[in-house]
């Protein structure tokens, strides 16, 4: 059972009232968010809450609901999201209930349109800057369906709602009739519903009994977050699988609304979606794609990875395999042929589509990203620049926005910063990213709050039999990667794997290579592109080119010596002499690329990763980072 219990700030009505009044309630929740996340919340956060929780405080004062239990900046299982404030309490009939909502300090907002159409974000001015936001009542519909989702609580006699308080605002748009929906399940309060909104609240919570529905939320089972490749299929027949949270619902929504345009604008659309490892680019790529060929519009997923795309087309079988393609598929495409092209994973990009097997007369003479952005009318690429691992892969932002200028196409741009991998938690994405020297972050040590299992094994053998009773409990939820710092062999000629991967008595064998060897009996398991779905391959050890793209519970790395931590330097290094991958080695880029794959190989894990090191300098360096 997992029970799951973050919050910021937790107490009776009447006790929040007084913090409020005697004005250490901002004051409790920085030092919370201090301790808890090992920096210090911004100055807008903290201004959010000096400002916004006191007219909390005035709705629960003025309709006397002092027998409510409140809790303040909840994160949400398996993810760095936070919804501001959460009621328990019991309604006039006596219902139990908990309301969840989002505060906003907003005064002034405008529509967005695509063409002469509502695409259903909103632009106003906030974080010092005028941003392209969700709709509230939209973002508290992420929030709700996200707990109905996961916690069992809501399935047990216990009712959830949600609303939003923009106690600043007083005009239409955000209640305009393109919403009404929206706003009949998950009402807006403005500056003026000051009566309204206490009313919604004496409903649901004004009979008290509030610390009994608190205790069962507080301790309500969490059900286990969902793989992406495994509901692919029901992703593609339309089915709500996964629920979009804040910056997600921004970027779906402009997808969603320039692809049903698409035949009436006048320009291209070009939609770039940036964000690191797992903050939903993939989902948010399936499920805009399985909504717009709902609509009968032509849509095509291309990626520049094997392994992801030959996975995917064996998830959805052959009535859809079509869809899914690759980069290099468009050479001889028309101009505005297809709808909507959704690029994922574009920093894969490369500079030409042809390879030594293009055929002469199908070579094509201009650069990959336009062959991309000609045949589409609106294209979207979901990207990550600090997964570039091959010297040919060059997709940057900088080089989309570009050409797309190059057709007159308009520019979206959107950043996802909500974590949903690595158990939800940014402190372990950024203690990666400051560890490996990617960039300067706050976590410098790994601490047990960052709800990441993280776990240096004595042995390699350690290693795999941890991986593999894990995966044992659950199929294709665990698997073993490392660096490519063994030869890859040709299978023998029954279809045997050779143990190329050799540690002391330790024997461990790649996948199984493409080859033109005439077997005398069929390998026992997939060849290397379906490694991540095939059950069987739990035995074999993957690297940057299977895994990319795929999420699992648990990884075990090994970490080889192609990457190591150098004491003389005080930095990490890059070994190209002990690499045995003939695409990078020689690279005069040969260190950033291989940073990238141990950053992505330490990323793909949901709940735990453990690790074995071949260099011992760089255990001992990555121990003196954790907390002790």
């Amino acid at each position: 059972m997992i029970i799951y219990d973050m919050f910021l700030y937790k107490n009776s009505s009447k006790n929040f009232i007084d913090d409020v009044n005697n004005n250490s309630i901002s004051t409790q929740l920085f030092t919370n968010f201090l301790n808890y996340y090992r920096r210090k919340p911004s100055s807008g956060e903290v201004t959010a809450w000096i400002n916004s929780l006191q007219f909390v405080k005035n709705e629960l004062s003025a309709n006397n609901l002092l027998d409510v239990w409140i809790m303040i900046e909840y994160e949400l299982p398996y993810s760095s999201g936070r919804i501001d404030c959460i009621f328990f309490g019991s309604g006039v009939d006596n219902s139990k209930n908990v309301i969840v909502m989002e505060l906003k300090q907003w005064s002034n907002v405008n529509l967005i349109y695509t063409g002469d159409d509502i695409n259903g974000n909103v632009l106003t001015y906030v974080g010092g800057a005028e941003r392209e936001e969700p709709h509230p009542s939209e973002q508290i519909s992420g929030y709700y369906y996200y707990l109905k989702d996961f916690m069992d609580i809501f399935s047990n006699g216990i009712n959830l709602y949600g609303c939003a308080y923009c106690h600043n605002y007083s005009s239409d748009s955000l209640l305009d009739n393109y919403f009404d929906d929206l706003l009949l399940k998950f009402p807006l309060f403005t500056k003026n519903d000051f009566t309204k909104l206490g009313t919604y609240l004496k409903d649901r919570l004004a009979n008290g009994n509030s610390l009994d529905v608190f205790s069962r939320f507080t301790h309500s089972n969490i059900k286990p977050s969902k793989k992406l490749v495994e509901y692919t299929s029901k992703i593609l027949e339309n089915q709500k699988i996964f629920t979009l949270l804040d910056d997600q619902i921004t970027a779906n929504n402009t997808v969603i609304s320039n692809a049903k345009k698409a035949s009436k604008l006048k320009n291209k659309a070009v939609i770039i979606v940036s964000g690191g490892p797992g903050t939903g680019k993939s989902v948010i790529a399936l499920n805009a794609m399985a909504e717009l060929l709902s609509q009968g519009l032509k849509v095509y997923h291309a990626t520049g990875s094997k392994s992801f795309t030959s996975s995917l087309q064996k998830i959805v079988g052959s009535r859809a395999k079509n869809l899914f393609t690759y980069f290099n598929s468009f050479s001889n495409t028309k101009n505005n042929e297809i709808d909507v092209l959704i690029a994922d994973e574009a920093h894969r990009l490369r500079i030409s589509s042809n390879n030594r097997f293009t055929k002469k007369e199908k070579r094509s003479t201009i650069p990959q990203i336009e062959e991309l952005i000609n045949v589409a009318k609106v294209s979207v690429f979901f990207i990550d620049e600090y997964q570039v691992v091959r010297p040919q892969e060059v997709g940057t932002i900088s080089m989309i926005e570009n050409t797309a200028k190059k057709y007159n196409a308009n520019v979206y741009k959107y950043e996802l910063k909500t974590e949903f991998r690595c158990g939800g938690s940014d402190g372990y994405l950024n203690w990666i990213d400051n560890l490996l020297e990617v960039r300067d972050t706050q976590n410098k040590i790994l601490t047990p709050v960052d709800k990441m299992q993280f776990e240096i094994m004595d042995s390699p053998e350690k290693l795999r039999d941890k991986i593999i009773g894990l995966n044992n409990k659950n199929p294709n939820s665990a698997r073993m990667v490392t660096g490519f710092c063994w030869p890859w062999s040709d299978p023998s000629n029954d279809g045997t794997l050779k143990d190329d991967i050799i540690i002391g008595n330790f024997r461990a064998t790649w996948e199984l290579k493409d080859t033109n060897i005439k077997f005398t009996s069929r390998p026992k398991t997939s060849k290397w592109y379906l490694w991540p779905i095939d059950p069987e391959c739990v035995y074999q050890v993957g690297s940057i080119y299977t895994i990319q793209g795929f999420e699992f519970d648990y990884i075990g790395l090994i970490w080889g010596n192609d990457f190591v931590y150098d004491n003389s330097k005080q930095k990490f290094v890059g070994k190209s002499e002990n690499s045995a991958d003939p695409i990078i080695k020689r690279d005069r880029n040969f260190t950033e690329h291989v940073r990238n794959i141990y950053r992505t190989l330490l990323t793909r894990a949901r709940y735990g990763v453990f690790v074995y090191f071949v260099d011992k300098d760089t255990e001992e360096f990555v121990k003196s980072m954790i907390y002790k």
